[in-house]
């Protein structure tokens, strides 16, 4: 295995091994913008079973995190409406790295610099095998979904819309 090759060892991995979690390791070439679409077909995987990692902030600028499919996008809308606040929008890049300690396109829920509150959209729960963000643009992590629930304790929600 070449330097290239080596598996990443971040703030994700290190929470992930504390807690003893089964994972896959999963390198792909990282497409700026290419998201879940791109690394989905990088891995021949359905792009449902690739969750997203999204940094959002209500509107008094309190951050927290959702867990979405791949092929779905969040309704703020309903997001907020299930917090009790006026809104829920996503955090702009420079902000959303500060609170994570993540880079965009490299932003794992697992590890994050700052403790914040995690949402699951609860039908991730239904698959099989997820792949994650493991805290590196183009470098993902295979895991049951039960694990997330282990580690991170999230909260579930039926957010998400076909995108």
């Amino acid at each position: 295995m070449s330097d290239k090759d080596k598996l990443p060892m971040t703030m994700a991995i290190r929470e992930l091994q504390d807690h003893h979690v089964e994972i896959t390791h999963h390198l792909f070439p990282y497409l700026e913008k290419g998201g879940t679409a791109h690394s989905s077909s990088q891995l021949g995987v359905p792009e449902h079973a690739v969750i997203k990692t999204l940094i959002m902030e209500t509107d008094s600028k309190d951050p927290l995190v959702i867990l979405m499919h791949g092929d779905m996008q969040v309704s703020t809308k309903q997001m907020a409406r299930h917090m009790g606040v006026k809104t829920v929008s996503p955090c702009k890049p420079e902000v959303a790295d500060r609170h994570s300690g993540y880079q965009i396109g490299g932003t794992s829920p697992f590890g994050t610099k700052r403790k914040m509150p995690v949402f699951m959209e609860k039908t991730i729960l239904d698959l099989e095998k997820i792949y994650i963000n493991g805290g590196k643009r183009g470098y993902l992590v295979g895991m049951k979904p039960s694990e997330i629930i282990r580690v991170l304790n999230p909260e579930l929600v039926e957010v998400g819309i076909k995108g």
